[in-house]
């Protein structure tokens, strides 16, 4: 294997970004120049795809990760935070509008005092 393939495998991000076609250009022209029998071609683009489809998920998730640190320590709110916060709300206006002498929809009810 020449070592042009070797760093080619060994290129994990940089294949993340490599389409399919791309990759199988290059294995092309590794076989139409001797350096790859033509019988190892299809072996070797389904290995170089599937380890840029492991590395793509490898970073996709290291970014995931990191984002998330960043959100937690700048104290930003997940959503789960903000359907908590959410429930609190509707059960805070539904208790108003009770207190209130309303409907919790906020339809109002006469107000029967008079000055």
């Amino acid at each position: 294997m020449s070592d042009l393939l070797k760093k080619a495998i060994s290129l994990g991000v940089g294949l993340t970004i490599v389409s399919k076609e791309k990759v199988e250009k290059v294995v092309d022209e590794l076989v139409k120049r001797g350096e790859l029998a033509p019988s190892e071609s299809k072996a070797l683009v389904d290995r170089l795809i599937e380890r840029g489809e492991e590395e793509r998920g490898a970073f996709k998730s290291a970014v995931h990760e990191q984002v998330q640190k960043v959100l937690k320590e700048l104290k930003v709110p997940v959503q789960s935070d903000i359907a908590g916060l959410e429930s609190r709300i509707a059960s805070l206006e539904s208790r108003v509008a009770e207190l209130e002498g309303q409907s919790p929809q906020g339809t109002a009810v006469p107000d029967t005092q008079t000055e």
